[in-house]
């Protein structure tokens, strides 16, 4: 109750946030075009100094920058997680896989499952962000002052798989663009972890305490300073380059909602029936109220209890099951999350004047499976995990940036979708798993 209490809660001041940005912010270019029009460019100047000036833009010296300070305060400290977040919960969630037969039989399956419906995820996404890019509807904003830099899409895709492998511990613990380096750290801890057994008893509880930490620093920042900062960012966002980010930001809305959606209600009653041999409808009929709880607190761990009980009790999936799929589910399957990074990037990239490619998009769909998989489940987690594949797609010019402050503000319903989208797959997962295993009792699911 307190969990959803505190999810509506932040849900409101993020559109209140959401809605006092625009409002400021077309008020400020109302102001802006008022002053230019009037001759008193001087004064618009000292107000944009003062207020909206990137601080660290050459001939800047003695701009002040408020807006941009805060902004980027809050950018900053949502940088820093990345890599923590990341290595601390793959490794949790490679602890949990064993090595007997039984268990070791559950987890192959468990993580093909959830392989297979995150690349059905990743290519229904492609689909979708590629026919929204090539309609137009992404490339709204017109900012020919923007610098762009060039990204790595230009390079052979393939080095990538060079990079996963650090030749430098530290190097790969200190650029958040190292995060396959950082993912395949994790899984080989992970794994050393498993064999050592009992010997790392005291390292899995302090990794267990970190990610605590973890989640922590992650709901302050996302709960105390998200609202002020996305204000500020939306503000400064319309003063400088106007309305024209509004326009692509809303079909990236209606695009992401209309993924999610189709693919809930259509992917994984086909995979029921096709990978568990099962009639979807027991389940599409039990599963609202974890998917509601989902969406109300738009986090995987909250809804994890409800989750697990109803697995259980309404659909027929052995304890001893639920009790390994859904906690592992909770980092390892992210398809709605996985969804909207790939459609949030093809958004970012376009309305920031990159070019989005065949090759582009694979490399997306690529970075999105492996950041997906390092995603805690946390509110607000995903986008912050966005920051990685923008990062390493190349996708860092001031265009680029903007873009990410307007998904942060929007983004919130669309998170609490994501989450919905995420546990309803753990909870098919199981029953899918305890189908093939001969660990689930029908009558319960049929009843």
């Amino acid at each position: 109750m307190k969990s959803t209490q505190s999810g509506k809660k932040l849900a409101k001041k993020m559109i209140i946030a959401l809605i006092c940005g625009l409002v400021a912010g077309l008020g400020c270019i109302l102001l802006r075009e008022n002053l230019l029009a009037s001759g008193q460019e001087s004064l618009w100047n000292t107000i944009n100094n003062v207020l909206f000036q990137d601080i660290t833009a050459e001939g800047a010296n003695n701009a002040i920058g408020i807006f941009y300070i805060v902004g980027q305060l809050f950018v900053n400290a949502l940088q820093l997680i990345i890599i923590p977040m990341v290595f601390v919960s793959i490794i949790l969630a490679i602890c949990v896989i064993t090595d007997t037969k039984k268990l070791g039989r559950i987890s192959s399956k468990t993580i093909g499952t959830f392989l297979i419906t995150t690349v059905c995820a990743l290519i229904w996404a492609g689909i979708i962000g590629s026919i929204v890019y090539k309609l137009g509807a992404f490339n709204a904003v017109h900012a020919d002052n923007l610098v762009i830099q060039e990204g790595t899409v230009g390079s052979n895709p393939l080095n990538i798989i060079v990079s996963v492998i650090p030749n430098n511990l530290i190097n790969a613990f200190t650029n958040n663009g190292n995060v396959l380096a950082v993912v395949f750290l994790a899984v080989a801890i992970g794994l050393a972890m498993n064999q050592l057994k009992d010997k790392t008893k005291t390292l899995k509880k302090l990794l267990i305490e970190c990610s605590d930490i973890i989640s922590v620093c992650l709901s302050f920042v996302i709960t105390k300073c998200a609202p002020y900062a996305i204000f500020c960012l939306l503000t400064r966002t319309f003063a400088i380059y106007g309305i024209d980010y509004l326009l692509p930001a809303l079909a990236y809305v209606l695009t992401v909602i209309f993924a999610l959606i189709v693919y809930l209600f259509i992917a994984y009653p086909i995979y029921l029936m096709v990978m568990g041999k099962m009639n979807p409808k027991p389940f599409m009929r039990k599963i609202p109220k974890v998917a509601l709880f989902g969406f109300s607190t738009s986090s995987s761990a909250a809804t994890l209890p409800i989750n697990k009980e109803t697995t259980v009790n309404e659909l027929g999936v052995s304890e001893e099951i639920a009790s390994f799929v859904l906690p592992l589910g909770m980092t390892v399957n992210m398809d709605g999350t996985a969804i909207m990074q790939v459609i949030a990037a093809i958004f970012i990239a376009a309305s920031s004047g990159y070019d989005v490619t065949i090759t582009s998009m694979a490399v997306i769909a690529f970075l999105a499976l492996i950041a997906s998989v390092g995603t805690p489940a946390a509110p607000g987690a995903g986008a912050v995990i966005l920051f990685t594949i923008l990062t390493g797609m190349g996708y860092t010019n001031d265009g680029a940036l903007l873009a990410y402050s307007l998904i942060l503000a929007i983004n919130r319903p669309i998170e609490m979708l994501v989450t919905s989208l995420n546990v309803v797959g753990d909870s098919a997962t199981s029953v899918i798993v305890g189908k093939k295993e001969n660990m689930l009792d029908e009558d319960i699911y049929h009843s």
